[in-house]
């Protein structure tokens, strides 16, 4: 074993990389041919944590043992049971949705053809681009979405399966953890750092999630948007997803509002849109959230590609708490490389930590 560890110091950082590489590919595509039991299990896993601390409230009150583990579990059944059946009941709308307005559609691109034509572009090739958008893919895709995540919520018997146990072991679990924290005070000190911004991460996203998902059902209900309640589920679901959330949640409404009311119902859609995401998730959402995520922008974005390759649409949703957990158990836990967290991190304001070459220090 001396022998094993004297050649792999002897390694060159680019051979450690490598071979770091080459296990995380191995990794990843077992996370992903198991990505009907991983997922689950992780959601389960990230909700367990979501509401520990009404667990531990009713611990501090020296509630019995099965009210600390009924409360929370009961909790996360009725939300799960809940966001099933309205992601059913969304995919089942959407589908009977989708025929009505290829007509509507058609009608758009000739009117918009015509318009362009009269300025001098030429009719054919319009025509023939055009004839390629296709907005069945757009509602296609977003059905897909709802469908990967209520195929994910359809194993309700693992997922509940696994809440009950994870529950039952949790308050062990926290004590076990109390007790090797001598042995390793990183590794206790990273989960329990990732335990408490995953929380404050859910349950900010959660609440922050729902009121921009009311607002927006308000405004399509103005503008006579078909299925309001339907886009607002939408709305709740890609606010988990991290920058391009938004984007998803917002495309249908507006298409809608345009084959709706036109040019103008749209505009003002995603001005509303806009003006709801910027103020509640840009501007307060944050003073809430602080730096729970603890990644860069750029990390994030590729995490979200990443986690949405392996598991799905549910791996899309749980693109940075998985991360977050990755970074715990890979990068917090192990003090040899602490100085990694300051380059996956965001960046940070603030002076220039680098001396100014030209300024010689003061002598006494």
């Amino acid at each position: 074993m001396g022998d094993r560890g004297d050649a792999a110091r002897g390694w060159s950082p680019g051979l450690v990389a490598m071979v770091g590489a080459a296990a995380a590919v191995v990794t990843l595509a077992g996370l992903k041919a198991s990505a009907s039991i991983v997922g689950p299990t992780m959601l389960a896993l990230l909700l367990t944590i979501a509401v520990s601390p009404l667990r531990a409230r009713l611990e501090r009150r020296r509630a019995p043992f099965w009210l600390c583990v009924a409360v929370p579990l009961v909790t996360v059944i009725v939300m799960l049971l809940a966001l099933g059946a309205g992601l059913a009941l969304s995919a089942a709308q959407l589908a009977t949705l989708l025929p009505t307005y290829s007509g509507q559609f058609t009608d758009l691109l000739h009117g918009v053809t015509g318009e362009l034509a009269e300025h001098g572009i030429d009719q054919a090739k319009l025509q023939t681009a055009l004839s390629k958008l296709d907005p069945g893919q757009l509602f296609t895709f977003v059905q897909s979405f709802l469908n990967g995540l209520l195929s994910a919520s359809s194993a309700i018997v693992l997922i509940v399966l696994m809440l009950v146990g994870m529950c039952l072991d949790a308050t062990g679990t926290v004590r076990t953890l109390e007790r090797i924290r001598p042995q390793q005070p990183e590794l206790v000190d990273a989960l329990r750092r990732f335990a408490r911004d995953t929380t404050r991460y859910l349950v900010v996203s959660t609440v922050f999630g729902a009121i921009v998902a009311a607002l927006d059902v308000v405004v399509l209900y103005v503008f006579d948007v078909p299925v309001p309640l339907l886009w607002g589920l939408l709305a709740f679901l890609t606010n988990y997803i991290p920058n391009i959330g938004f984007v998803i949640g917002l495309a249908p409404p507006a298409l809608l509002g345009l084959l709706e009311g036109g040019w103008t119902a749209m505009v003002w859609i995603i001005v509303a849109y806009c003006v709801i995401n910027f103020v509640l998730q840009s501007l307060v959402q944050p003073k809430f959230l602080g730096n729970a995520v603890g990644l860069s922008f750029t990390l994030v974005s590729l995490s979200l590609l990443l986690w949405a390759w392996v598991l799905g649409p549910l791996g899309a949703i749980l693109a940075v708490p998985l991360s977050s957990l990755t970074k715990a158990l890979l990068v917090d836990a192990d003090p040899t490389k602490k100085w990694m967290t300051g380059l996956l991190g965001p960046a940070v304001d603030g002076p220039d930590p680098r001396p100014d070459p030209d300024v010689r220090p003061a002598r006494n």
